[in-house]
């Protein structure tokens, strides 16, 4: 059987389709630009003989239906889907599940319902999941729509992990608390992590690190979350590409009152105009590092402070969780800056933290591989992320008959 895994936005719809006898990719791409006149349609796939091969097309692409309808034609066509009675489920990437999911649903009613009810949570994101599972639904009605929350994974959080200091009212008529994000990421490299420490990831306490242009910490206790890094939303935390993460709640109020900004404008300062970029002028690490090495001192500076929350979270979470196996560096920047591990690693020797500079700043092999010395107490391990698989592997559980 397949499985089919959409991530819908607003104007994009990007897709995964998979062989679930050996999670293989049969294809993957993007439909973008969804309402305006020069619509793209981008498939990748691989042939009977395993070639790589790939197509883009330009055209109008007036709605998320259009662009599914001309995804499932393409697929045809190649011989990749020759009926949809081959789907077993469609995997949804839904950003924000509120208080009430902690697990996969299988989409009905009143799960959409549920989805909707949160959109003030996640007004840029939960819309556009919903127009693709609407259209899913639509067009494949025999096969089942599967939501997956990137808030789920955190929900096993304790009140004084997820609750906020502030009245009691904010939390039980707003529903204002600790979601957490990334969650799939999340979940997929702690599993992956205990299986490269041989234990079951029930036995495994982890510090897992999403960095990429969102970034996010979580603690992992036995296998489950206990607390993480980003909140209500995904501004709080780690610094971020255009995120400030970690701020004085103070700032914003000074930015209302004295900078002539209103909410929009201040929503636009701390998530677009904040963080790496606000720092040094770009947010892609690798012009920051070929930056910094060339001496700019704002570069530095943003690697600096990057490294520095880093380091604070790393502190924290290994407090909270008194032991620790391993920390596990993903995402973009988890994957492939070293330096950025190098420093948020740097003199933690009596938490059990001792980096191998030889393997860390080795640029091959690349792929899940372990960091740190021998004498390392705490496993320090870099794992890419497949937050795509993980969502298609939830699907596919949630609609299998338990055994």
């Amino acid at each position: 059987m397949k499985v089919l895994v959409l991530n819908a936005g607003s104007s994009s719809i990007k897709y995964q389709l998979f062989d679930s006898a050996e999670w293989r990719v049969l294809a993957h791409g993007l439909i973008a630009r969804i309402g305006e006149e020069a619509g793209e349609l981008k498939l990748n796939w691989y042939d009977a003989a395993g070639a790589a091969q790939s197509r883009q097309e330009t055209r109008p692409i007036p709605t998320h239906q259009a662009g599914l309808d001309l995804l499932i034609a393409d697929l045809r066509e190649r011989g990749l889907l020759a009926d949809v009675t081959e789907l077993a489920a469609i995997g949804h990437r839904v950003v924000h599940g509120g208080p009430n999911f902690n697990h996969p649903m299988i989409v009905d009613d009143a799960v959409v319902a549920e989805i909707e009810s949160v959109i003030p949570l996640a007004p840029l994101h939960n819309p556009g999941h919903l127009a693709g599972i609407a259209v899913a639904r639509q067009l494949f009605p025999s096969v089942p729509s599967v939501a997956v929350f990137d808030t789920a994974f955190h929900q096993t959080m304790p009140p004084t992990a997820y609750r906020y200091a502030i009245p009691e009212f904010l939390y039980t008529e707003h529903r204002i608390r600790r979601y957490g994000f990334h969650g799939t990421s999340h979940h997929y490299v702690a599993k992956r992590a205990a299986a490269l420490l041989g234990k079951p990831l029930a036995k495994c306490n982890l510090i897992t690190l999403h960095l990429g242009n969102g970034a996010s910490a979580s603690a992992i206790r036995n296998g489950q979350c206990v607390d993480t890094s980003m909140g209500l939303t995904p501004l709080e935390g780690l610094v971020m590409g255009t995120r400030c993460g970690d701020i004085d709640p103070a700032v914003a109020i000074y930015a209302l009152k004295n900078l002539g900004l209103d909410a929009d404008g201040v929503d636009q300062l701390l998530n677009r105009q904040s963080g790496l970029l606000g720092i040094c002028g770009v947010n892609d690490m690798r012009e920051i590092d070929l930056r910094a090495a060339a001496g700019d001192a704002a570069a530095e500076l943003a690697i600096g402070i990057t490294a520095h929350r880093l380091k604070k979270y790393i502190g924290a979470y290994s407090a909270e969780l008194g032991a620790v196996d391993a920390i596990v560096f993903t995402g973009g920047i988890g994957e492939n800056a070293a330096g950025i591990r190098q420093r948020a690693c740097a003199d933690l020797e009596r938490l059990g933290i001792v980096l191998d500079d030889t393997l860390n700043a080795a640029r091959k092999p690349s792929g899940e591989r372990r960091i740190s010395t021998p004498a390392s107490a705490v496993q320090v391990l870099v794992i890419p992320t497949n937050e795509e698989l993980e969502i298609a592997q939830q699907a596919l559980a949630a609609v299998s008959p338990i055994e």
